[in-house]
């Protein structure tokens, strides 16, 4: 029993981390090469990964998709591990008030923007992209691109943004579970515990009169029995 609860445990664990790397915001120092806007056709799988039309439009089975092409510093562990440059290209679609809720509704500003920025030539002009979602290519999943801000005064592709939303959210879950946890063994000792001593005490009261009356009933066979003569 034990170990089943640790497997449940760590499936639920996993799959919160999992949810959580996927809708948290992530912010990538990189440069913008090109935008574009494609036809696509989704399928029943790779739409779960698609947000939803553009706010206002209808929702069809294929739509216009806009991408902004990049160049990024390909980082690990929120940036603090660093592993060249790569390419990477970013969808641009709105969020409008559903999931995830990043209340995008500037899809069409963003891509001017994205076009305002772009940069082939040296010097490059590096900015950060903060985005959600992942790049899987067999898939044909892009992440989301959420806004485009420039870099602080002075600063380069080596520049690092410190993931202080994520921190925070981090920070408050893992309050909220200990707050919880809390509130659980508070609630288990005033209600669940003392209930539980009274079924036993009560369970105790029944096994005792039963044996009670089972040594009775002994007595009573044995009064029925024969007595040896003297």
């Amino acid at each position: 029993m034990r170990n089943i609860r640790r497997v449940i445990r760590i499936t639920i664990f996993l799959v919160l981390a999992v949810w959580l790397h996927y809708v948290l915001p992530q912010r990538d120092v990189a440069r913008v090469i090109s935008t574009e806007v494609i036809r696509t056709d989704f399928t029943s799988f790779n739409r779960l990964f698609y947000a939803q039309a553009d706010t206002g439009g209808a929702e069809q089975p294929t739509r216009d998709l806009r991408l902004i092409n990049t160049e990024r510093v390909n980082t690990y562990l929120f940036g603090l591990i660093r592993a060249g440059r790569e390419t990477m290209v970013y969808r641009n679609e709105d969020t409008g008030w559903i999931y995830p809720p990043y209340f995008k509704f500037d899809s069409s500003d963003l891509q001017a923007e994205a076009a305002g920025v772009i940069s082939t030539a040296e010097p490059h002009d590096w900015v950060v992209i903060t985005h959600y979602g992942w790049r899987i290519r067999w898939l044909t999943i892009y992440p989301n691109a959420v806004s485009i801000s420039p870099l602080p005064e002075g600063a380069g592709p080596e520049y690092r943004p410190f993931p202080w939303v994520n921190i925070v959210i981090y920070a408050a879950m893992l309050g909220a579970v200990f707050f919880a946890r809390a509130m659980w063994r508070q609630f288990r000792e005033r209600t669940i515990d003392p209930l539980t001593d009274r079924v036993e005490h009560k369970v105790d009261e029944v096994n005792a009169g039963l044996a009670e009356r089972r040594s009775r009933i002994g007595r009573w066979l044995d009064s029925w029995k024969s007595k040896p003569r003297k």
